[in-house]
Parts: C-alpha cells; sequence; structure tokens
C-alpha cells in the first residue's frame, strides 16, 4: 500500500505540475495577444495619423505656371493672375518684410523670382486674421523670403504665391500655408534666380502709395530705391 500511494501521490504532483504549466502557457499567450492587439491598434492610429496629416498639408489645391524668368520691363504689367506668381518683372525687387499696404506686383514678382514667398490677404480680412498671418510670415521658414502685404481684389481671403505655384485659402491657420512655405520657399529647384538676395541696397521699400514705378533709368541699371519705414519684420 505504502508504494501504491506513493505512486499516487507523484501522479497527482504530476498533475498538478501539469496544470501550472498550462495555465502559464494560457497566460502568456493571452499576453502576447493582448500586446499584439494594442500593437496593431498604435498602427493603425499611427497611420490614420498620418493619413490626415498628408490630406491637411496636400498641396493638390495648389495651381501652377510656366513663367520663364529675367524678363524685365519699366512698363506696368498686365498679368494674368491676381496677384501674379511669374512673368514680366521691374528691374527692382521688393524687400522681403511685412507690409501693411499694398506693394507693386512687378517688384514682388521680381522677389518671387529671387525665392521669396508673397503672403497676400484682403485688406478687409479681420484683425485677428491678419495678426495671426504675420505670427506666420514671422515664425515660418526663413524670413529673409518672406513677403507679405495687403492685396484688393483678391480671388479669396488669403492668396499665398511663389515663382510658378500659387493656393487659395480662407484660413491663416490651414497647415497647408506652413507646407507650401516649407516646399516652395527659395527652393532650388523652383526659384529661378536661386542665391539671390530678398535685401540688399538695391531692393524697394516704399508701398504702393509712397513711390510709383521707377522709371527706365538713364545711365545706371540699378538705382538706389528710397527706404519706407512701414516694412517691419
Amino acid at each position: 500500500m505504502t508504494k501504491e500511494k506513493a505512486q499516487a501521490r507523484r501522479e497527482h504532483l504530476a498533475k498538478i505540475r501539469a496544470e501550472q504549466k498550462r495555465r502559464e502557457r494560457r497566460t502568456a499567450m493571452l499576453i502576447w495577444g493582448a500586446g499584439g492587439l494594442v500593437l496593431v491598434v498604435l498602427v493603425g492610429l499611427v497611420a490614420v495619423y498620418l493619413v490626415r496629416q498628408n490630406q491637411a498639408t496636400s498641396l493638390a489645391a495648389a495651381t501652377s505656371a510656366s513663367y520663364q524668368a529675367n524678363e524685365h520691363t519699366w512698363d506696368p504689367v498686365a498679368y494674368k493672375e491676381t496677384p501674379p506668381m511669374g512673368g514680366e518683372h521691374n528691374g527692382y525687387w521688393q524687400r522681403c518684410a511685412i507690409y501693411d499696404k499694398p506693394i507693386h506686383n512687378e517688384h514682388a514678382v521680381h522677389s518671387l523670382e529671387h525665392g521669396a514667398v508673397w503672403i497676400t490677404y484682403q485688406p478687409n480680412l479681420p484683425q485677428d486674421k491678419v495678426a495671426k498671418l504675420k505670427e506666420v510670415a514671422s515664425t515660418t521658414g526663413d524670413p529673409e523670403f518672406m513677403l507679405m502685404s495687403p492685396y484688393e481684389g483678391l480671388p479669396a481671403p488669403i492668396v499665398v504665391s511663389s515663382w510658378n505655384h500659387q493656393l487659395k485659402l480662407t484660413d491663416p491657420a490651414d497647415p497647408r500655408l506652413p507646407a507650401f512655405v516649407k516646399e516652395y520657399q527659395n527652393n532650388p529647384k523652383t526659384t529661378p534666380e536661386f542665391g539671390a538676395t530678398c535685401g540688399g541696397e538695391n531692393s524697394i521699400t516704399t508701398t504702393k502709395d509712397q513711390q510709383p514705378l521707377p522709371p527706365k533709368p538713364a545711365q545706371q541699371s540699378t538705382p538706389t530705391p528710397t527706404p519706407s519705414p512701414t516694412a517691419s519684420r
């Protein structure tokens, strides 16, 4: 009887150990399964975020043109787009800055040729949105290649332009605005005169109401323009 009891006891312990191992395996499988499920959910959430982010910053709505560079004129230009995003332009460029009054198209287009992004807005845009635009213009990209001014007759509350590219917007908080700046500002692939300055002593700093388009110089190609206190960073 003693041997039979000992054998039964061993068999009982073996069953207990086997049951414990089965429970441990089930627990491990549940843990790994839960972890895998969490991982799948996280991957799915990241994928959804990236898709939405790409949609939010998509520049698919931007329009484009194919203007050739280096076409200077001393006459006023009738541009096809409002505002222009390329074409003939004055021999002087507008110094990149934030202006509170309209500037000459012909100077701004020359700045685009040098790599500037030009943010224009309707003059009746609410002041809180204008302030937001100024914040974006001051903190996004390179301020040395950022131009901003009000513009009469815009087809949208806000229009952002670079050479041969343009995007219409309604909200200064639209994520496509910084995306446009990142894509086109001083881009060596899209800037006709990459490496040229958007400032310097030969740049125009006055607004339309302060100075008309300069006439063709008699002897020198780039007379010194009159500085203006209305330009600000």
